[in-house]
């Protein structure tokens, strides 16, 4: 796939900056104290983020490397 280099940039920067931005929203949710319940458990706050933040860098990741592969 060919794709115009401004365009594979903005591939790449998007992925880049999914892959920056969530990891600190991660620990800031995992510190929270809605994480847990009272025996120390996840809560479903703690597993709905939990499974944004992954969706979030596995699409964040294919995007970097789809940006990547265009340019090539």
């Amino acid at each position: 796939m060919h794709l115009p280099i401004a365009l594979s940039i903005v591939l790449i920067l998007a992925g880049l900056w999914t892959v920056i931005v969530w990891p600190p929203f991660l620990r800031r949710t995992m510190k929270d104290p809605r994480a847990r319940d009272e025996a120390g458990r996840p809560t479903r706050f703690l597993t709905v983020h939990m499974m944004l933040v992954t969706i979030s860098m596995i699409f964040g990741i294919a995007t970097a490397v789809i940006g990547i592969r265009t340019l090539f």
